[in-house]
C-alpha cells in the first residue's frame, strides 16, 4: 500500500447498521495497514482482512496530528484493508475512540460494494497525503500502546 493512496479508516459494508442503535451482530469495517496493530490494541484482537480500494477519496496529513482523516478528494484513490466479523462490543468501542470527530458516511467501494467511513469533515487538512511510512516508522509503537491503555474507558463509555 503507497503513502500516497492511504486508509479508508473505517468501513461498514452492513447498510442496516445505525450507529446510534444496537447493531446485528458482526459487521464489515475497514482500516488501513499500520493501524492494525492499534487496533488490536482497542479491541483486544485484529480481525481479518482484505485489501479494498474507494475512489474520490485520500487520507490527508492533518496539522497537528499523526493520524490521517478520509477526506473527498476527486481523482484520488484510497486503499485499505477490509476488515470483517467485528461484533457489536468492538463497533461501539471503535464508535467511542473515533468520536463525534469524524462524520459517519457512507461510500463506494471499487469492488462494488458501498460501507460506511469515518470521514474527517474538513478543517486542518494539509495538501499532502498521510505519510504512512513515517507514521508507522515514528508513531505507531506509541501510538498502538495509547489505543491499548484507554481501551478500557473507551469500552466502558460504549457501555460495556
Amino acid at each position: 500500500m503507497s503513502a500516497t493512496t492511504k486508509n479508508l479508516k473505517a468501513t461498514r459494508p452492513d447498510s442496516n447498521y445505525a450507529p446510534a442503535s444496537s447493531g446485528s451482530g458482526t459487521s464489515d469495517h475497514s482500516i488501513d495497514h499500520n493501524s492494525t496493530q492499534a487496533l488490536g490494541g482497542l479491541i483486544g484482537r485484529v480481525p481479518e482482512r482484505q485489501p479494498t480500494t474507494t475512489l474520490g477519496w485520500r487520507a490527508a496529513a492533518l496539522e497537528g496530528r499523526v493520524y490521517p482523516g478520509l477526506v473527498s478528494a476527486p481523482g484520488s484513490e484510497a486503499r485499505g484493508l477490509l476488515l470483517t466479523g467485528m461484533n457489536e462490543r468492538e463497533w461501539r468501542v471503535l464508535d467511542a475512540f473515533e468520536d463525534d470527530r469524524y462524520d459517519l458516511q457512507r461510500i463506494d467501494l471499487t469492488c462494488r460494494s458501498a460501507a460506511w467511513a469515518y470521514v474527517w469533515p474538513g478543517g486542518e487538512v494539509q495538501v499532502e497525503d498521510w505519510d504512512a511510512a513515517g507514521f508507522q516508522e515514528r508513531h505507531l509503537q506509541a501510538y498502538a500502546g495509547r489505543c491499548a491503555r484507554i481501551a478500557s474507558d473507551l469500552a466502558a463509555r460504549a457501555g460495556y
